[in-house]
């Protein structure tokens, strides 16, 4: 299974707001982070991101068919991390290791130090996911909701 990535503009906000409606809302239902969830985002809000010279938004490709998407911040600054917020698979593609291999191909582009992220500590697969591609947690957390915790991590290899 061939995974690549392509690079989305402001033209594809639409067609990326719905593949993140879709992939965060079992998320959603099941946390009810209204405030946080990019499964409650607006269309404008994804587009607004687009616009963001910084912002790199790749669709995660699985032959010719669409997946998910990655968004990575990079304001290619000396010491400053890059982060990772949202990345998303659609339901019907999770469980491939099509997330791995599309933070492996960004680190590929964008370099390989100095990371950051945050994801849902309740969710233990997807703390698994980031440690094997060697996020470390911070330490630091921020309580969303009684049900929902987030949990940061960093990875910086020399």
């Amino acid at each position: 299974m061939k995974i690549e990535l392509l690079r989305a503009d402001v033209n594809d906000a639409k067609e990326i707001h719905a593949m993140q409606i879709e992939s965060f809302k079992e998320l959603l239902e099941k946390y009810r982070d209204f405030d946080t969830s990019p499964g409650n985002e607006s269309a404008e809000r994804v587009e607004a991101r687009l616009k963001q010279d910084f912002t790199y938004y790749y669709f995660i490709c699985v032959g010719a068919q669409k997946a998910g998407a990655i968004r990575i911040v990079d304001k290619k600054e000396d010491g400053k991390n890059k982060r990772i917020s949202p990345l998303f698979v659609l339901p019907e593609f999770q469980g491939r290791g099509i997330a791995q291999e599309a933070i492996r191909l960004c680190e590929e582009i964008h370099g390989s130090k100095n990371w950051e992220l945050d994801t849902i500590l309740q969710e233990p697969k997807n703390c698994y996911l980031y440690e094997k591609m060697g996020y470390r947690q911070t330490g630091k957390t921020e309580v969303i909701n009684e049900r929902l915790t987030l949990v940061f991590y960093e990875k910086n290899i020399e």
